[in-house]
């Protein structure tokens, strides 16, 4: 999966000029209820503004009356994360961490002109989607040696068992040849079967939970 898959594009998207000043912006961030918004100056993109680095800019100001700071200051000059972005045809999962201290990702072309967002939200949506949240199940976590062919033979046994796969994510575990597994199913009648083959197989189930 791409960026550009998930994405929000700029004729969806909540931004402000450069020279927007900070008191509306501020209001525009309570009314759209968001944390923050992209600021651009024609098209290129100079980072974010939010609530926290607008009342930050305050006190670091040495203004004593906000409302002469809002009406003077504009979003131009407070924006950050200006070198925070991804290009559209970036692989999903860098996106993750760099929400990590903004609730969003710009998205920009070769010319750093700005064509949307990524917010955080928007990744969490689509990490739920691929451990299959939205889709009641059976959820086993096993344990498995790091071994060619491993996830082929557990595909072979659920497809032996008839058993729908909603969802398959591997992790690293701290011994560098065992690989943690969690295998998101639908419920069946059969479940007690399926996990005694697979830990017949090698696998050692390490978890199971309806959700």
């Amino acid at each position: 999966m791409y960026v550009r898959s998930a994405m929000k594009t700029i004729r969806n998207t909540i931004y402000v000029n450069d020279d927007t000043e900070l008191s509306e912006t501020l209001e525009l961030l309570k009314k759209t209820e968001v944390d923050g918004v992209p600021v651009i100056q024609g098209k290129k993109y100079l980072g974010i503004v939010t609530f926290n680095r607008i009342y930050k800019a305050f006190f670091k100001s040495n203004m004593t009356d906000k409302e002469r700071f809002l009406n003077e200051t504009r979003a131009g000059e407070i924006a950050y994360q200006k070198d925070v972005t991804v290009d559209q045809d970036e692989v999903f999962e860098t996106t993750l961490l760099l929400v990590k201290n903004a609730p969003l990702v710009a998205v920009v072309d070769e010319k750093q002109n700005f064509i949307g967002i990524i917010t955080r939200s928007d990744i969490l949506d689509q990490f739920q989607s691929a451990f299959g949240m939205r889709k009641p199940g059976i959820r086993i976590a096993f344990a498995s040696s790091e071994t060619e062919g491993r996830i082929a033979r557990l595909a072979k046994i659920a497809k032996s068992y008839h058993e729908n796969i909603i969802s398959l994510s591997t992790f690293d575990e701290s011994n560098q040849n065992i690989r943690r597994i969690v295998m998101k199913i639908e419920k069946s009648e059969n479940i007690d079967q399926f996990i005694a083959k697979l830990e017949k197989n090698g696998f050692k189930v390490l978890d199971i939970k309806e959700v």
